[in-house]
């Protein structure tokens, strides 16, 4: 007789597109400072090191550290309440900003906003785990991830057009406000899930082995942990850093991030100085190159490493390895190319392919651990991520912006942006030595799934929920920016963009469904 589920299909739907509204928000109110830096360095008379201080390390120092107590707090409380009040925090402090009237003030505001960031994603990361157990977990996960490209498009879109109709000020309001009402949906209709929820249904555990066995690894690694339940700050950490799997994912993911955040924090600018670009123009067009390129990438590498990862775990590091390879022209072209139509096609590549990493990072790094530690293994991953990628990367593409501009001018920036071949070379080699140990290091657990009463597949109804509501949303944004931004941005590469999105969005999305159908 089947089991009858304790959360419904369509309520673990529900959550699931809750918590990737808090990380919409969180992104937003991260991201906006990107696309209206410009505008505030005029005013405020600031110089590309500042900039890099206030969209990275600034942020980042606060972010990561504060990060790994309040995950701590979580993984032993009510972790909805603690994503609420966090999501409330930053959300005002997104506001205060656009109250500031000088560098310092604006410095703080922004350490505001990181504090308020530092207890959002952790606690999230452990519910949606408790929500889905290890084999639809880097899918889950990568959905949940998706908010940080959905909240770049809106940023960036929305953000750039008030930017230029209503002043920077303004954007920081209109934008940082909504986050406090989301925080009280969030707390009055998402239910706190029970820890280790989806990892309860243990039949047997033994040793992953390389043999030709029907059970599939990632079978094996579902069930209930044999580690202690309780364990303390530094037995986490000490855990998670003999593990060589998590020190090589955490350390790649750190310098591939590098390039994520340095060139995606002075791209606005770049397209500004270099190609000539309005601001309105400039959100618009990396709110399509960087929102769908994202969003796609990030579903994508969740479900590649979960779909081909049942049959060998080394696909979780080869997933973000092959995509890291592939992008290398399209980076090239994007720095370096003078038509501005294939410059924006190519960073699209280059923004779904250096975003297929996140879900199945996370996912490792949860079987790793024991669920009542989830939370905690975030936060430590995190801390690599942000504080070598947020933290660095930005101050740094902006300190070697400033070295090379009185020989390069304008240009200086896309030189500065070449750095970032060196750290993607370390995060590949850093993934390819984490496959040589996953195997070994992981959890093993074994299990037989049990189906719902209904017998259907939760997966395939939380992906035709969440992500038929999210094709809806992108594709009314992108109507909303092509009304807002006027017939300048009605371009060739915006109906590229616009086209290839959709129709590459909605093939990974009838796939998905599919193949999750049919498990």
């Amino acid at each position: 007789m089947a089991e009858k589920p304790l959360f419904t299909q369509r309520y673990k739907a529900y959550v699931l597109l809750v918590l990737t509204g808090v990380y919409t928000f969180n992104f937003i109110d991260r991201q906006i400072l990107v696309i209206i830096q410009e505008s505030i360095k005029g005013e405020l008379g600031l110089s590309d090191t500042q900039l890099g201080l206030l969209t990275g390390f600034a942020f980042a120092v606060f972010y990561v550290t504060l990060g790994l107590p309040i995950a701590r707090f979580a993984d032993k409380n009510n972790r909805r309440n603690v994503v609420a009040a966090s999501l409330a925090i930053w959300s005002g402090m997104t506001a205060i900003s656009g109250t500031v009237g000088n560098f310092l003030q604006l410095l703080l505001a922004r350490v505001g906003v990181g504090v308020g960031e530092a207890g959002g994603s952790p606690p999230a990361h452990s519910m949606i785990s408790d929500y889905f157990p290890s084999h639809q977990r880097a899918t889950a996960l990568s959905i949940y991830s998706v908010g940080i490209y959905v909240g770049i498009l809106a940023g960036y879109s929305i953000g750039g057009w008030i930017d230029a109709t209503y002043g920077w000020r303004m954007a920081f309001y209109a934008l940082g406000i909504p986050g406090i009402i989301y925080a009280l949906l969030l707390l009055f209709t998402v239910k706190e899930p029970p820890k280790g929820h989806s990892d309860k249904k243990v039949l047997a555990t033994s040793p992953v082995k390389n043999d030709h066995s029907s059970t599939s690894p990632i079978e094996a690694l579902e069930g209930k942990s044999t580690e202690p339940a309780e364990a303390s700050f530094w037995e986490v950490v000490r855990t998670l850093m003999s593990k060589k799997t998590f020190v090589y994912i955490a350390v790649g993911s750190g310098f591939l991030t590098f390039g994520n955040y340095g060139v995606g924090n002075f791209f606005a600018p770049f397209l500004a100085r270099v190609h000539g670009m309005p601001i309105q123009d400039i959100g618009v067009a990396l709110g399509l190159t960087t929102g769908f390129g994202g969003i796609i990438g990030t579903f994508a590498g969740g479900f590649l490493a979960d779909k081909f990862g049942q049959k060998d775990l080394r696909y979780y590091m080869w997933v973000p390895m092959i995509a890291g390879v592939i992008n290398l022209p399209f980076s090239y072209y994007a720095f370096f190319g003078t038509n501005i139509t294939y410059v924006l096609v190519t960073y699209f590549f280059t923004a779904l392919l250096t975003a297929l990493y996140l879900g199945p990072c996370i996912a490792v790094t949860h079987n790793l651990v024991g669920a009542k530690k989830r939370a905690l293994a975030s936060a430590i991953y995190f801390l690599f991520l942000n504080f070598i990628g947020l933290g660095l990367g930005p101050v740094i593409i902006g300190m070697i912006s400033d070295a090379l501009t009185p020989t390069y001018g304008n240009d200086s920036l896309k030189y500065a942006f070449t750095s970032t071949w060196f750290t993607g070379t370390v995060s590949l080699f850093c993934y390819y030595m984490a496959t040589k140990t996953y195997r070994e290091e992981a959890l093993v657990k074994k299990v037989v799934k049990v189906k719902t009463a209904s017998g259907s597949n939760d997966m395939a109804t939380v992906l035709n929920i969440v992500l038929g509501v999210f094709l809806l949303f992108i594709v009314a944004l992108f109507f909303l920016q092509m009304g807002l931004a006027g017939t300048s941005v009605m371009s060739m590469a915006t109906w590229i963009l616009a086209v290839v999105g959709v129709f590459f969005a909605g093939g990974v999305y009838y796939t998905a469904k599919g193949v999750l159908s049919g498990e």
